[in-house]
């Protein structure tokens, strides 16, 4: 006599050590941007937080997203919605960053006199005119993070390595 449970038990231990590390991800991720730890976050940190597990969306594809799990248009985003819709993304390789030569050319186009960095301003310039345009808040974000206020700089190499991910991670 075969048990159904037994048979479906390889498969399900299997996978399940997989499902756990993702949603350890996942849940650390987004814990970080719970400011008042309520399993809640500002809907406007969504796309960093998807950008931090690795994955690159599209505007359009980070609104559908957000249209998913937004909690009835409150601005908010429960991690009990966001966790199957951002475990499933994960575990289907949805939205996989571009790879890390393609972004140093693209850099290296936008660098001009080979100089190694652009300067906030210049970043600025193409993130908020070409393209899928940021705003400028994410812009002011993304350079307090990513600029050396010394030299006023941003490294466009050292910004690569913190915006690529190791696919084995």
């Amino acid at each position: 006599m075969t048990d159904n449970k037994q048979s479906a038990g390889p498969y399900e231990s299997a996978t399940e050590p997989v499902e756990t590390d993702v949603h350890k991800k996942i849940k650390a991720a987004f814990t970080a941007f719970d400011d008042e730890s309520n399993e809640k976050v500002d809907v406007r940190e969504i796309g960093t937080i998807i950008y931090s597990l690795g994955c690159f969306p599209t505007q359009a594809d980070l609104h559908d997203i957000i249209a998913e799990v937004e909690e009835d248009h409150t601005g908010f985003v429960p991690l009990d919605k966001f966790l199957p819709v951002m475990t499933k993304v994960l575990l289907e390789h949805k939205f996989p960053p571009i790879p890390e030569d393609l972004l140093l050319q693209a850099f290296e186009v936008l660098d001009k006199e080979k100089k190694g960095y652009l300067e906030p301003e210049e970043l600025t310039k193409y993130m908020t005119q070409e393209g899928e345009l940021f705003i400028q808040e994410e812009m002011d974000e993304m350079l307090t993070a990513l600029a050396d206020h010394e030299k006023n700089r941003v490294y466009y190499k050292d910004l690569i390595c913190q915006l690529t991910v190791d696919p084995d991670m």
